[in-house]
């Protein structure tokens, strides 16, 4: 009988949706980006669901989002501001997103000089609370019992900033290229 395998030698490599992608010079990059795409679809559909049991129902995870950050500080934004805030090249992404929360009264819409503005409504301001409740109850509680490292979750998320600021140059050679 011969032994078992060792974690070494079972070890299968990263885990990447592409492998062409990860046979290149850095493996870890397409596991990055893997986990990034998991990530990403796990959280806007929790951000979804989140939103329709605190009453928000049919918000799109773009429009929860701009639901949040127009609610952020309580100051009106521009569209320019929400598609700087979120890196949204489509600017009409965001004026979609607006209108549809206009219609729906969870924000209105203002002005600030030329610009127009949009500021939260006290049922959009509600609806806020209600989600960040909800958030904390099924979501905060439970990660906090996994025990991980706050200051670890903050270098984490500092360096997806930076690497986001990679992918924009990329993006701007690949443009051009």
């Amino acid at each position: 009988m011969t032994p078992p395998k060792t974690p070494s030698e079972n070890e299968v490599g990263p885990i990447v949706s592409a492998a062409h992608l990860a046979d290149g010079g850095m493996p870890s990059l397409s596991e990055m980006e893997f986990a990034l795409v998991i990530a990403s679809n796990a959280f806007q559909r929790w951000i979804t669901r989140c939103t329709a049991a605190a009453g928000g129902e049919g918000l799109s995870s773009m429009e929860v989002q701009i639901l949040h950050a127009v609610n952020h500080r309580e100051r009106d934004k521009t569209q320019a501001d929400l598609c700087m805030m979120f890196n949204i090249e489509d600017t009409h992404v965001v004026a979609y997103a607006l209108k549809k929360l206009q219609t729906l009264g969870l924000v209105a819409p203002g002005r600030r000089g030329k610009e127009k503005t949009a500021r939260i409504t006290r049922e959009g301001a509600d609806l806020c609370l209600r989600y960040r409740d909800l958030r904390e109850k099924l979501l905060v509680d439970q990660i906090k019992s996994l025990g991980l490292d706050e200051a670890r979750i903050s270098e984490i998320a500092a360096l997806m900033r930076v690497m986001s600021g990679q992918y924009d140059q990329a993006s701007r050679a690949a443009t051009s290229y």
